[in-house]
């Protein structure tokens, strides 16, 4: 049911009003009555679309839909919105109607008499789109409500005043050169702050200003494609495309924002490596080190990254068994290198075929070619004015020691490898160790020693033996020389025994005490394998003999049982060893075998009470006889005393 601007709702209900005028059937939110039964109480609902739809009891009630005020009003008077009338009101000026809520007062207004409102300010729909008020009408007699204060919403109807933008440009991407018709690129999205659900103020429509014949944009999705096939990188690589968004579809007088996208092709291998020329020659001296860069070469690739990465390879046998070609991966020049030395006495021009190819292949481009190169480079090698040779690496020699000073030791030979061949001249470098001990003959090469030789001392001697060309003594060459002392036999083996040698009292005959052996500084050849005796020209040892256990190795073995330390504490026994060099050598030395009571079940023997009787520092005899003489004066007790103190030692 339509509400004119002069109507009232009903003969007993509140009623509020609109200037159609400024609404009419175009606006849909004109007020509604919503007929309900008269039993009903009082009751407010909240629809779907945020109505409050008032139900209403008998007699009186509120009935209130939303209503709309157009945004960006501009004129010079008050917006009319719409009226207040209450059935009780009689026109006498008893009634007085009052606004509250949202805007209530400094925005909307309404006379309190005729219950007329009005939008005093121009709204803005973008920073808020609807106010809720409340409307009440009071009895100025009893100064009580007529009515129970209702709820009801004022909508801010949108008009076209915001054009679209681009929040987050300009932007920035990238699409493949080569790329299909229709390649997608990018897609651009513009905001707009009028009402979508309104008219067409937010429905936008994109278009291309600039970028064009290379680039469109699809006008619904904003979508940029590739427009024109086969766009090469290396003929144009940026592009800046103008985008437009406009509103209201983008009818005649529908706002418009633009941005920029900066669009850059991006490299494909659509390019093959080429050499400038076909043919190069260069120069390499024969003084060139080998595996050390003699020169390079490059071809020319007008892709980038990966795509102009480049592999040279050289192709005949001959180029690639002495020379080898590397990719420097910052210049992508080929870089050549030796395999072997130069000679220009032997050769003095190489042929190279060399091709250049990419590494990295794309098989949609295959239909362009093979996407290799090739070249000739001719190498010339110059000759040089060379060091002498040595006839070998390295030299290993070797010497007696016994040698007598100025024996030759052996020769080293040097050449000058050039074809003048002058002749070598020889030194040993004076800062080395061994200086001292051998010399050259400049000549002849011939190395001498000058001191006599221990092998025991030095067994090695490392010397450095240059060689300079008695023309140009400024070109020289080093080669070491290892010499060895060889051993002769000159020196007595020794008898080593770590420990001490004891004999227990508890001793049986033919018992073995102890086991040792011997040592010598000579080599294996002549200091491995000793023999043992006892001294010649000695009456026999009636306490021990000596067994050869022909391993090196001696034990001595007692020949009677039972020692005595209070008898005899300490035995001597010489014994010689030689051994089987030549000449043959040998030494005597005397063994000390120490008798003492051993703990039982012990290894190795250990005395007992060594340490009680020998803390006074007096001898074992001495202490011995003065526990005696103590014991005789305590009589019995001292015999216990004695027993508890050395039960081993003896019984009673």
């Amino acid at each position: 049911m339509k509400v004119s601007r002069t109507s009232c709702l009903c003969p007993v209900l509140l009623c509020l009003c609109f200037l159609e005028g400024g609404y009419g059937a175009t606006h849909h939110g004109q007020a509604r009555l919503i007929s309900r039964n008269h039993n009903l109480t009082h009751n407010h609902n909240q629809t779907k679309d945020g109505e409050t739809e008032v139900h209403h009891r008998p007699k009186r009630g509120w009935i209130w839909n939303q209503f709309f005020v157009l945004e960006e009003h501009m004129g010079p008077e008050a917006q009319y919105v719409g009226k207040l009338h209450s059935n009780s009101d009689k026109g006498d000026g008893s009634v007085r109607y009052i606004l509250s809520g949202d805007g209530a007062g400094t925005i909307f207004i309404i006379n309190e008499v005729t219950g007329d409102i009005h939008a005093t300010k121009s709204l803005d729909r973008e920073k808020k789109s609807h106010y809720v008020l409340h409307a009440q009408a009071i009895d100025l007699n009893t100064n009580k409500p007529l009515e129970p204060e209702s709820e009801f919403i004022i909508k801010v109807q949108d008009i076209n005043d915001n054009a679209p933008k681009f929040p987050d440009g300009p932007f920035v991407t990238s699409v493949p050169e080569m790329s299909e018709v229709g390649t997608s690129v990018f897609q651009v999205t513009a905001t707009d702050a009028d009402d979508p659900t309104y008219g067409n103020s937010a429905r936008v429509v994109y278009s291309i200003l600039h970028g064009q014949p290379y680039f469109s944009v699809d006008p619904k999705t904003g979508i940029i494609r590739t427009a024109l096939p086969n766009m090469n990188r290396e003929a144009r690589e940026h592009y800046a495309v103008v985008i437009q968004a406009k509103d209201m579809a983008g009818q005649v007088g529908g706002l418009s924002g633009s941005t920029m996208v900066n669009i850059t092709l991006t490299d494909v291998n659509d390019n093959p490596p080429k050499f400038p020329q076909k043919n190069y020659q260069v120069f390499f001296p024969e003084s060139a080190q080998v595996g050390k860069p003699v020169g390079k070469i490059k071809a020319n690739d007008e892709d980038v990254g990966v795509n102009a990465e480049i592999k040279y390879s050289i192709l005949n046998p001959e180029g690639a068994s002495m020379f080898s070609i590397s990719t420097d991966k910052d210049t992508k020049e080929g870089i050549i290198s030796l395999r072997k030395p130069l000679n220009y006495e032997k050769k003095r021009q190489y042929t190279l075929h060399i091709v250049a190819e990419n590494t990295h292949l794309d098989p949609r481009f295959s239909y362009l070619g093979t996407f290799k190169d090739d070249a000739t480079l001719k190498i010339t090698v110059g000759d040089v004015n060379e060091p002498p040779v040595f006839s070998m690496d390295y030299y290993i020699m070797d010497v007696y020691e016994n040698a007598q000073i100025g024996t030759e030791v052996g020769a080293v030979t040097a050449h000058d490898p050039d074809s003048k061949n002058s002749p070598v001249r020889y030194f040993i470098e004076r800062d080395e160790k061994g200086e001292g001990y051998f010399n050259i003959e400049s000549v002849s090469g011939v190395i001498r020693t000058t001191q006599l030789l221990d092998r025991e001392d030095i067994p090695w001697h490392n010397i450095t033996v240059m060689a300079t060309e008695e023309d140009n003594p400024s070109l020289q060459s080093h080669v070491p020389v290892t010499i060895q002392v060889l051993d002769i036999n000159d020196n007595a083996p020794e008898i080593s025994i770590e420990e001490e040698i004891i004999i227990c009292e508890s001793t049986r005959a033919g018992q073995v005490i102890q086991t040792f052996t011997a040592v010598d500084k000579d080599d294996f050849a002549n200091g491995q394998r000793f023999y043992f005796s006892f001294p010649g020209g000695i009456p026999v040892n009636p306490n021990f003999t000596l067994k050869d256990n022909e391993d090196s190795t001696a034990s001595i073995v007692a020949r009677r049982r039972r020692f005595h330390r209070l008898t005899q504490e300490l035995y001597e026994l010489p014994v010689v060893v030689w051994d089987g060099g030549e000449p043959l050598l040998s030494s005597t030395s005397t063994l000390t075998l120490h008798v003492c009571p051993c703990q039982r079940g012990t290894r190795p023997r250990v005395c007992q009470g060594e340490a009680f009787l020998s803390s006074a520092g007096l001898s074992t005899g001495a202490l011995i006889a003065i526990l005696l003489c103590v014991l005789i004066l305590l009589g019995d007790s001292g015999k216990k005393l004695w027993i508890s103190i050395f039960p081993p030692l003896f019984c009673f």
